[in-house]
């Protein structure tokens, strides 16, 4: 007989030796089933049980890091829901909130603070000489008369300047000459004209300055649709007067022009890096050289008038030598008889842009603040 032979019989004496003995394993109440058979035989009990999962406990360093990672990782999954939830919060609140316009300015941007460099001597002895005034700060028209007026620089900045403090505007600016161009003004964008460096200013002073400001931009010159400037001065005089009786709070009243020059002259020169077109104050003594005193245009307030002018050049020849070209003398009125501080400003010419002109408007509102705010003012 064969080893296959001799294992084959061994198996079935096995089977046969089984199935005689399973009766003896049988509990009552739990019949016996012929899968139960192959559970008693060796062989397959180990492989049943081999089959079976076994528990995998870590040792205890390794239980405390999952859980520890475990609670971190739940703190940070909170976390990040909190997050998207107060995120989509938010976003429904922008979406159902109501709308409003935003306008957008163009950002006023702080100059730098100065010290004073004049190129001139502005020593008292100097400017105790009438004919050093006239050389360097005033410029005289040939038909106006200087004889009914006292060009007294110690005079002048002895004059209290300061601002009243009170309710309502204290600073009127307004243009007698409302279509006065640049070279780069765009038709019908009247931004880019005189009343867009007004309104600039007017920005300037409120923003920076903290004053009240009144912007009038009515037009004064133009008739029957065509620019005429004969009577621009009579038109403006009656709105501006009317506008100083509604707002008795206003205190400095500003005409605010551009010169004309020859096209070939550019009024302009740098300061704080920004190309910067200069200005001139243009003062009314209501007396020619021809007539004398013009009696049909009077006005209380010359001195009242050339100190605020003088004033305002003196800071500028301290602190911007270059931007002021002096103060211009005429022989008429120019409505500055209607407010103690009223002047009339020359800013740039039809030859300088736009851009030029407005900067020109940051150093005089440091000037005029300077001197609004006393600073100007030289008293014994």
């Amino acid at each position: 007989m064969s080893k296959i032979q001799k294992l084959l019989c061994i198996f079935l004496c096995a089977c046969l030796l089984g199935t005689a003995l399973c009766p003896f394993f049988v509990q009552p109440g739990n019949p016996f089933r012929p899968e139960d058979f192959w559970r008693l035989l060796p062989l397959w009990k180990y492989v049943e049980e081999s089959g079976r999962p076994t528990d995998v406990r870590e040792d205890p360093w390794t239980a405390e890091q999952l859980i520890e990672n475990n609670q971190t990782y739940i703190q940070e999954a909170a976390a990040r829901e909190n997050q998207a939830a107060r995120t989509a919060e938010e976003k429904s609140a922008k979406e159902n909130a109501p709308q409003t316009a935003v306008q957008e300015t163009e950002p006023i941007v702080q100059a730098p603070a100065l010290t004073p460099h004049p190129e001139l001597d502005l020593s008292i002895e100097k400017l105790s000489d009438p004919e050093y005034l006239l050389e360097h700060f005033f410029i005289k028209d040939p038909n106006a008369s200087l004889d009914e007026v006292r060009l007294d620089a110690q005079e002048f900045l002895k004059a209290d300047m300061t601002l009243s403090d009170g309710a309502g505007p204290q600073i009127l600016i307004y243009h007698s000459h409302s279509q006065e161009e640049f070279a780069d003004t765009v038709p019908g964008d009247t931004d880019t004209t005189i009343i867009g460096v007004g309104g600039y200013l007017a920005k300037l002073l409120q923003e920076q300055y903290g004053y009240q400001v009144l912007h009038l931009t009515d037009t004064f010159d133009i008739v029957n649709g065509e620019i005429d400037r004969s009577r621009a001065y009579d038109f403006a005089r009656e709105k501006v007067a009317q506008v100083l009786e509604e707002n008795p709070s206003i205190q400095v009243v500003i005409d605010l022009h551009r010169d004309g020059v020859a096209e070939n002259r550019r009024l302009v020169t740098e300061i704080n890096g920004k190309q910067t077109a200069q200005i001139m104050c243009f003062n009314g003594l209501s007396s020619t050289a021809k007539n004398g005193p013009v009696d049909y245009l009077p006005n209380p307030y010359i001195q009242e008038n050339l100190a605020f002018s003088f004033q305002l050049e003196m800071q500028a020849a301290q602190y911007y030598p270059s931007l002021y070209r002096g103060i211009y003398l005429a022989g008429l009125r120019y409505n500055l008889h209607l407010c103690p501080k009223a002047l009339l400003l020359e800013a740039g010419a039809q030859t300088n842009t736009v851009e030029e002109v407005k900067n020109a408007m940051e150093p005089f509102a440091d000037i005029l603040h300077r001197v609004l705010s006393g600073e100007g003012s030289q008293k014994e």
